[in-house]
């Protein structure tokens, strides 16, 4: 199917400052240099905020992550998740219409649609309050025929059932999800016959749908308001978990008693364990710089990509520091890993894809599974 930008678009985009909270956060998930990574949960989040992508949404997207325009419109009419033309306010509803549900009725729910939405797929209804598409498996097959509106599927759908929801939707009411003929999950039309917990039942739904109502609205937008359950690196203040907060001042000892007998002040989370008595204190790694060279012995430089871990950008990184072989990374001490590791962007990566035992074998002349397999399909890792 030809996804194409539609024909009329807004002047421009900008997300909320909570959005723009959100999506910077999101853009920290990722290290330096591979912030394109989060494309596709910024272009989600355009999309929750304004019910569809347009040009300004994209190419602000692309501004933030240092992408060209074309490239995250790639992403966006890839994905048939995003919504290149505008839907309904209320809801944008997708009805399943592969095998399953096209056995079981869906055709008689797209009816529906075309006589209470619009005639065609992606036209708003006259109220511009409802839109549809038909769409394919959305893998409730158990449950045929059945619909996703909002963040929520509506299962075991008839034509009536189907009307009724959307008449619920136009009217400003929010229908219960899940199975619209009376079955709790996806048991038996006959009754349960295993799991027999859920017969007259520990919950009034199932899981999925019990949390759908408690959260009181399943059809709106993502707005941040389901903090913590969708930005747990977030507090319920909307404050970044881990935020260092304002030095409290030292206590003062009350009148009379001495201060040596005042609370001891905790301990760091990372504090290592207490040693045993008479042990001594674990000392800090201490750093010390290794050998350096200003350039290739004899001009000559070995392919560092043979090391586990190590890529193109790595591997220029380490030139610069003045690693150019493997005697010399075969070489390096505790110190000296602790002197390099502090001047990586990924700490911890030489003692983890064991550099200095690759490059010990590989400076004796032997060769190491990783850099058999570099060499033959000219693989290297970064």
């Amino acid at each position: 199917m030809l996804r194409r930008l539609h024909p009329e678009q807004p002047d421009s985009f900008a997300f909320t400052p909570a959005n723009m909270d959100w999506a910077k956060a999101q853009i920290t998930k990722y290290p330096e240099g591979r912030q394109a990574s989060a494309v596709i949960p910024l272009l989600w989040r355009a999309q929750e905020q304004e019910g569809w992508l347009s040009r300004p949404a994209i190419e602000t997207v692309a501004d933030m992550l240092g992408m060209s325009y074309i490239r995250v419109l790639e992403v966006a009419s890839f994905y048939f998740m995003f919504q290149l033309q505008p839907v309904g306010s209320v809801a944008h509803i997708q009805v399943c219409g592969t095998t399953s549900c096209m056995i079981c009725g869906a055709e008689d729910l797209i009816a529906v649609c075309r006589e209470k939405i619009a005639p065609k797929p992606h036209q708003l209804s006259a109220d511009g309050k409802l839109s549809w598409e038909e769409v394919e498996c959305l893998g409730s097959c158990t449950n045929a025929p059945m619909a996703q509106i909002g963040k929520d599927y509506y299962e075991d759908l008839t034509a009536e059932s189907f009307g009724r929801i959307i008449d619920e939707l136009v009217a400003g009411k929010v229908p219960v999800p899940g199975p619209q003929n009376g079955r709790y999950a996806a048991e038996p039309l006959g009754g349960v016959t295993s799991l027999k917990d859920y017969e007259g039942g520990k919950a009034k739904h199932n899981a999925s749908v019990q949390l759908a109502t408690e959260l009181g609205d399943t059809v709106k937008r993502i707005d941040g308001t389901e903090v913590p359950i969708l930005t747990p690196w977030l507090g319920k203040d909307g404050k970044a978990a881990g935020a260092k907060a304002a030095p409290k001042p030292p206590k003062v000892p009350e009148q009379g008693k001495p201060a040596a007998r005042q609370a001891a002040p905790k301990k760091s989370a990372k504090a290592e364990p207490s040693s045993p008595e008479g042990a001594a204190a674990k000392p800090e790694a201490t750093e010390a710089q290794p050998e350096t060279l200003s350039g290739a012995r004899d001009g000559k430089p070995d392919d560092l990509k043979l090391l586990k871990g190590v890529g193109p950008k790595l591997e220029q990184t380490l030139n610069e520091l003045g690693f150019y072989h493997f005697d010399q990374i075969a070489a390096w001490t505790p110190e000296h890993v602790a002197w390099v590791d502090a001047r990586l962007k990924f700490k911890g990566r030489i003692e983890r894809d064991g550099w200095i035992e690759q490059a010990a074998k590989l400076a004796a002349g032997e060769e190491t599974e990783f850099a058999k397999r570099a060499k033959q399909d000219g693989t290297y890792e970064d």
